[in-house]
């Protein structure tokens, strides 16, 4: 799950999604420095990346897309499956997926004063450009792939990576239909 996963896993308590949209650049076990709901979605999202690198599902889909992607295969996958989430948001939310965004950047812009430095900047690029409905389409996917790609080292490879998801996309929808319920069920304690 990348960013839109992530803060649709996280619930309606402010902080909890503030945590949860910040843990990658949060390093260590030593989260006291934080409010109690900003460790609670830092943990979260640890158990969000730890359920999904784990999950049978995940692991297929995977598998389809390392001939393409090599090692950021993982990565990959994490930016399909919100395309997964998104393209039949109204499936799993009753809110509009724009209106879930909008919602979240202003959450989100509230709070950024507390975000480490590296995922503010990337913040505003997110919020500028909306990718969290811009997952919705293949076009906006391709076009996070290729951002993304530009920003890693070696990362090259995940440009284009869409055509992979085109090509398979019934068997990813199968596979995220079964991912989905399971980590809502795996991640409630911390909702």
């Amino acid at each position: 799950m990348n960013y839109l996963g992530h803060l649709y896993l996280s619930g309606n308590d402010p902080q909890v999604i503030l945590g949860n949209f910040m843990a990658d650049d949060v390093k260590g076990r030593d989260l006291s420095r934080f409010a109690e709901g900003v460790q609670s979605g830092i943990r979260l999202h640890r158990a969000i990346d730890s359920f999904t690198d784990q999950h049978p599902s995940l692991q297929a889909g995977r598998a389809r897309v390392r001939e393409h992607a090599g090692r950021y295969a993982g990565v990959v996958m994490d930016l399909f499956y919100d395309h997964l989430l998104a393209s039949a948001w109204q499936r799993w939310h009753t809110e509009p997926l724009p209106v879930f965004a909008e919602r979240m950047y202003a959450l989100l812009k509230e709070n950024e004063v507390a975000m480490p430095e590296g995922i503010r900047y990337m913040f505003g690029f997110m919020m500028k450009n909306d990718w969290l409905a811009n997952y919705a389409t293949l076009e906006g996917i391709g076009r996070s792939l290729h951002g993304l790609s530009m920003r890693v080292p070696q990362g090259a490879v995940m440009s284009g990576a869409e055509v992979v998801l085109a090509e398979h996309i019934d068997e990813y929808r199968a596979e995220f239909d079964i991912f989905l319920p399971a980590i809502s069920v795996h991640t409630s304690a911390w909702r």
